[in-house]
């Protein structure tokens, strides 16, 4: 468990990056345990400055961290990791969120330190989103759910093969809800609505589902709003034609899937 006053250092604050500060902000992290390190300007980060965090201090501050969240692209975790492995204190858990690189290859390239994957959706801004948590060590699991659990609906998951399995439906899962809006506004627009009131009509619809008790079976959910015989069943009806709505679903987690794990050898 990280002690409550101990400093946690985010290494990149692009929109994941971001998307964590905002909802540690609105949460009531203080900002002055946070230490970003970003090597460009980033709105997020600067107005966390303001509030107390500091932006990239010199390297000494970072031997204060009881945690430090990798927020960098998989394709350039390995040289950030060369430049601060002995930054940190040998107790220091390293989070990372980022997709595709496995515990074992953080852990040795952070010397040995213990390490917690998590897989966040970017709703953690508000403090809505959802968050897969994976740690083969027992306190690098609770630092995780010390982080994330203000800022999400926490996962637990008992083995590491599945974090790529959580990326496929929950990380990349809101865009696949984006585009699904976006094509219901469209048909919308296509039979006869205007552009602007399509796209509210579809991201009220959206939003409306969303916000349904989550204890509740979506089967049942599905059958309060589709009365037999009416419009909704019948569309209901063209979506599963041929499963072509499962199919298609399927076909983007796998296709996500198969990319998660390209990113990890």
């Amino acid at each position: 468990m990280i002690a409550p006053d101990a400093p946690v250092v985010l290494v990149g604050c692009g929109r994941l990056g971001s998307a964590i500060v905002e909802g540690w902000l609105a949460t009531g992290f203080d900002p002055r345990r946070l230490i970003i390190l970003s090597p460009s300007s980033k709105p997020v980060a600067e107005a966390a400055a303001l509030r107390g965090a500091r932006l990239n201090p010199d390297r000494s501050a970072l031997a204060e961290a009881g945690a430090v969240v990798l927020a960098v692209k998989p394709a350039l975790w390995r040289s950030v990791a060369e430049g601060l492995s002995d930054a940190f204190d040998p107790g220091a858990v390293i989070v990372s969120v980022m997709a595709g690189v496995r515990d074992e290859a953080i852990s040795e390239a952070f010397l040995g330190r213990s390490v917690a994957r998590v897989m966040p959706t970017t709703g953690v801004a508000t403090g809505q989103g959802v968050a897969a948590i994976y740690a083969a060590n027992r306190n690098a699991r609770e630092a995780a759910h010390a982080l994330f659990d203000p800022l999400a609906d926490t996962v637990d998951l008992d083995q590491e093969v599945l974090i790529d399995v959580a990326t496929a439906v929950a990380g990349s899962g809101p865009a696949y809800v984006h585009a699904f809006t976006r094509a219901l506004a469209e048909a919308g627009e296509a039979q006869g609505l205007d552009a602007d009131s399509a796209l509210r009509l579809a991201r009220g619809a959206v939003r409306s589902a969303a916000s349904a008790d989550p204890a509740t079976p979506l089967g049942d959910l599905i059958a309060r709003v589709a009365s037999p015989g009416g419009t909704t069943e019948a569309g209901l009806k063209a979506l599963a034609n041929g499963r072509a709505l499962d199919a298609s679903v399927e076909a983007a987690v796998t296709a996500a899937l198969a990319r998660a794990r390209e990113l990890a050898r």
